[in-house]
Order: structure tokens, then sequence, then C-alpha cells
């Protein structure tokens, strides 16, 4: 089997998320620059992380010395400092990286970074806060928004879909929604098997876990369903 290769990241800010976010990379494989402001964070990143440097990212000289601009993929993943956030975020840009990951700490930041050029923008904060939320509400045992109103979540069969193919269940037009996957029940041995793809002729038991996807609120609609 071929080995699968990456594009290398540099990830600018060495905070809890961009560190999380480096050495996760790195561990999967992909090749990091980390670069922070603060010596004592980077000197002991050394031996974490193959390649952190220290130096300031809202100086142009200092970033193409670093080779910055040969990066195909970056991330500001810069904290509490909206202002090194944005210029560094504007600096990549202008570099012409052609992926660019930025932090944002609330909307408005989030906003400013778009127009300078990232990409995507990511709230880590909010967005944890938001699936949590999510999670302590109801029936919901896992939850991903996949775009501003679609989410894929993890929860069990309501009782007026257990017992009969899924094609007669009316999944779609009575909440809106479609079951894309099932792990069955523990059965005998007590182990319980692993996901595999729902069929229009999939019969759920009411201990089932299914993965069911559509807007955000039919998917809570169904899952709040006993």
């Amino acid at each position: 089997m071929a080995e699968v290769r990456t594009e290398p990241v540099v990830v600018v800010g060495l905070g809890r998320f961009g560190t999380a976010l480096a050495m996760e990379l790195v561990r999967r494989g992909t090749e990091v620059l980390g670069v922070d402001n603060r010596p004592k964070i980077v000197q002991a990143l050394v031996g974490q992380l193959p390649h952190v440097v220290t130096a300031d990212s809202t100086d142009v000289e200092a970033l193409r010395q670093l080779g910055v601009a040969e990066f195909h993929r970056a991330v500001v993943a810069i904290g509490t400092d909206i202002q090194a956030s944005i210029l560094t975020t504007s600096l990549l840009s202008e570099m012409g990286i052609p992926d660019i990951w930025a932090k944002a700490i609330d909307a408005q930041h989030g906003k400013i970074l778009a127009r300078v050029g990232a990409h995507h923008v990511v709230a880590p904060e909010h967005d944890m806060g938001e699936r949590i939320a999510h999670l302590l509400s109801g029936r919901i045992l896992d939850y991903v928004e996949v775009d501003a109103d679609f989410a894929v979540i993890k929860t069990k069969p309501p009782r007026d879909v257990v017992g009969m193919p899924l094609r007669e269940s009316k999944l779609r037009s009575t909440w809106g929604v479609t079951v894309v996957a099932v792990k069955p029940e523990a059965g005998i041995g007590g182990r319980r098997p692993g996901f595999t793809h729902a069929t229009p002729e999939t019969v759920l038991g009411y201990g089932d876990l299914i993965l069911v996807v559509g807007p955000v609120d039919n998917v809570e609609r169904f899952a709040a369903t006993e």
C-alpha cells in the first residue's frame, strides 16, 4: 500500500489549541513548523514538536526567513491577541498561502479574519460549548454540525420506527431526517457490532445506536422523540 503523504503545515501560536493541533498533526505523520513569540513556550515544546521556533509572526521578514511562504497550509492559532491574529492572517494571505485556517474568539473577530484572507475560520470554544449543550439537552449521544444548519447526530431510535424496515418508517416525511448508519444492540455475547450502512430494508431495534443526518431543528426534534 502506498504511503499517504500530506502537505506540511505551519502553526502560528502555540497556546493550548495550537499545541494540541500541532502535536496531533505530527502524530498523524504531517510535518509541522510551530511558531510562537514566547521563548518559554517554544523551549517547552522542543523535543515534542520536530520543528518549533521563536519568532514574531507580525514581522513579515521573520516569516520569510522561516520559509513560511513555501507552505501551502497555515493555521493561525493565536489566542487573546486579536491584533496579532489579524495581522498574521493578513501577512500569510499576502504571501499567497492558498489554505489559511484561523482561530476566532468571537463572531466579529471571525468576520475580520475572513476579510483579511482566512479561508477557514474556527471558533473552538464556541463550537465545543454548542456541542456540549446539544449533548446535555436530551437523547443525543454525539453531535457534529457540518454546515450552518445541518448536523449529524448519534442517538437511539424512537419507538415509532422500531421493528419495521426504514422504507416504511416515513422518516423524511415525518421528521425530515435520514438514518445513514446503525450499530445494533449487543448480542448474546455482550459485544456490540460496529456501525454498518443503513438500507431501506434495515430494521431498527430500540437499543440500537443510529447516525442521523438532517437540518439541525429536525435532528433535535427526532432525538427528543421517545
